[in-house]
């Protein structure tokens, strides 16, 4: 196991029926700004509810946040809070809602250039304050909400943002408030959370046995409740454990002391940006390919993966590694979520402009062992079409 320090300060008040409890993890007398997105959380009551609980807060809103936050949006909420002396952040929504937010609580303290922020990748940012900001979940997949990341869109690309000033001082975990997701959101929760856990996950061992059974059991509930929750949504049960897979994968917890590879993530970003494609649908169409690609690097794993999350006994390494990955395939896809290039109408015609996005983010060696040029991103989504 590697070195590792882990710190994650957020609280979490997970259950149905507890926002009125809001007011106890808010400082008396803040100003409020809630963020949010579309019209969702007006038309599921979720926004008055919230709202409802800050009787004893002056509260403000800031709607309109996108499924990939755009910084242009986002400045504009950072104008009303200099504007308003907003003193907290509740951002209201899924994880564009919550990343976003994130940015907001960053460039409202920064005294240079914001757009500053965005060039770091997925390193820590040096900036010396942040507003403080809380959550209220309303869809499960990208762990948003217990860690220090985001990604934002800005021109042509996504950018990481990624500071320890903003761990979410709380996180409200209600499951019923995501009963009225539409099912395509839910099966972009499970793929986004399977892929969150693979990637930390599937790479090479270092005997880490916690952060790999861990691991494994989360892989293991949403095989389990995947296909069960976008089915019935209201089954409580069901959607809690998604909910709680979701915060889970990605607070830092199984990441802890292992490699990982984030390249499924990187290459995907660049077909969102270019085809506005979800992003978890993106992680679908990349993570069969660059298993298939990375075979070899990663066939000690695949083989753990296949034997203990599959239960796939028969066969020698070669052949259990190369099932468990049409297994992972064929359950994306089990989910209603397409996992080629062509389903979306991308041909390989438009892998020079993706491309030429990864180079220029510097995303030029990727994976847990740095070894992912621009020419293995290439024949990664040639597997991918």
């Amino acid at each position: 196991m590697n070195n590792f320090i882990f710190y994650n300060p957020t609280v979490i008040v997970f259950g149905k029926d507890r926002l009125h409890e809001l007011t106890n993890y808010i400082p008396a007398g803040s100003k409020v700004l809630i963020t949010y997105g579309g019209g969702s959380v007006i038309k599921s009551g979720t926004l008055q509810k919230v709202k409802d609980a800050l009787q004893t807060n002056t509260v403000l809103e800031f709607g309109g946040i996108e499924p990939n936050p755009r910084f242009e949006t986002l400045m504009k909420a950072v104008e009303l809070i200099k504007k308003e002396n907003a003193t907290f952040l509740l951002a209201v929504g899924g994880g564009s809602v919550m990343d976003g937010t994130k940015f907001i609580s960053l460039a409202v303290k920064y005294n240079g250039n914001p757009e500053d922020i965005l060039y770091h990748g997925f390193k820590p940012v040096d900036l010396k304050e942040a507003m403080p900001l809380g959550n209220v979940v309303t869809l499960p997949a990208t762990g948003s909400e217990m860690n220090i990341a985001g990604v934002i869109s800005y021109k042509k690309g996504k950018y990481g943002v990624l500071s320890p000033l903003t761990f979410p001082k709380f996180s409200f975990l209600d499951p019923t408030l995501t009963y009225t997701l539409p099912e395509t959101q839910v099966a972009n929760g499970v793929v986004d959370t399977f892929v969150h856990v693979m990637e930390q996950y599937l790479t090479f061992p270092v005997e880490a046995r916690f952060q790999d059974r861990t691991a494994e059991g989360i892989l293991q509930t949403l095989i389990e409740i995947g296909r069960k929750t976008i089915d019935n949504p209201q089954d409580y049960d069901a959607r809690a454990n998604l909910v709680w897979c979701s915060t889970m994968a990605l607070n830092g917890l199984i990441g802890a002391g292992v490699p990982q590879d984030w390249a499924t993530h990187m290459i995907g970003h660049e077909l969102t940006a270019s085809f506005g494609i979800d992003h978890a649908k993106t992680l679908a169409i990349i993570m069969p390919a660059l298993l298939e690609v990375r075979f070899e690097q990663k066939k000690s794993k695949l083989v753990q993966y296949a034997e203990r999350v599959w239960k796939i006994e028969n066969g020698n390494d070669d052949e259990k590694a190369t099932l468990a990955i049409s297994k992972t395939r064929e359950f994306f896809e089990s989910l209603g979520v397409k996992t080629r290039l062509t389903d979306y109408g991308v041909t390989q015609f438009a892998f020079d402009d993706i491309l030429t996005g990864l180079e220029e983010k510097k995303l030029t060696a990727l994976s847990e062992t740095r070894d992912v040029t621009l020419d293995i991103s290439r024949l990664i989504l040639e597997k991918a079409l």
